[in-house]
């Protein structure tokens, strides 16, 4: 991807404040280790968002500053957090059986790879990398929806969003929207659908740093987001 691309797209805290603002109130949610984290932080007010991390804890908030944490409150990341009023602890096993139970509305994770029939690879970079799916294939089958918070490409420029995966699978056919640094894009009968771009960007430039034909039904709305 040029260096005109770099100056364009979204920052990490960009793209989480963009899918922060699609949680429903009342959702149940769980967040992924690392970047989707910061999904927290940006919760718009007066909503009541209910965050799940599998390590067990229900009702987690944004970060403590920094010299404030307690750390015998972390997430799944081993990250500090804070806690919302009526918040719940419980066993791994719990954790997991609400997981598998179908209870979580949503799980939010990244990704090496998405393609377009919803196929997510996002626990191995292949060989010398280190294996470490975690809870992600239990979240990816027991969750209602799974979105993705991802660069639009990689360090090197090379797509992300694919027609098929060439990394190990977490899942098969499970993300229904990805959120990334040019656009927001939903999974939709085995194709990438354009929901939102960065106005600045044509829709040939989009296409041309996406490894799959990227389908416009209807509208497609700027993607506006606040500077961070």
């Amino acid at each position: 991807m040029s260096a005109a691309f770099d100056t364009l797209k979204l920052s990490s805290a960009q793209i989480a404040w963009r899918a922060a603002q699609d949680m429903e109130d009342g959702a149940y949610v769980n967040l992924g280790i690392g970047f989707p984290e910061m999904i927290a932080k940006f919760q718009p007010e007066g909503r009541d968002v209910v965050y799940h991390t599998e390590n067990g804890v229900l009702g987690f908030g944004e970060a403590p500053a920094a010299g404030e944490e307690d750390w015998d409150l972390i997430n799944a990341g081993k990250k500090a957090i804070t806690l919302k009023p009526g918040a719940a602890f419980f066993h791994h096993a719990d954790s997991f059986a609400m997981v598998r139970g179908g209870h979580l509305d949503l799980a939010v994770l990244g990704a090496y790879q998405v393609a377009e029939n919803g196929d997510l690879a996002n626990w191995s970079t292949g060989k010398g990398g280190v294996p470490a799916v975690g809870g992600a294939m239990d979240l990816v089958h027991g969750a209602r929806r799974v979105a993705v918070v991802t660069d639009h490409v990689t360090r090197k420029g090379e797509p992300k969003l694919l027609k098929r995966c060439a990394l190990p699978l977490t899942g098969l056919g499970c993300v229904t929207r990805v959120y990334t640094s040019l656009a927001v894009i939903d999974v939709e009968d085995g194709r990438f659908v354009l929901r939102e771009k960065l106005p600045q960007l044509s829709f040939e430039d989009l296409q041309s740093v996406t490894g799959a034909e990227l389908k416009i039904h209807g509208d497609v709305a700027d993607l506006a987001v606040p500077e961070l």
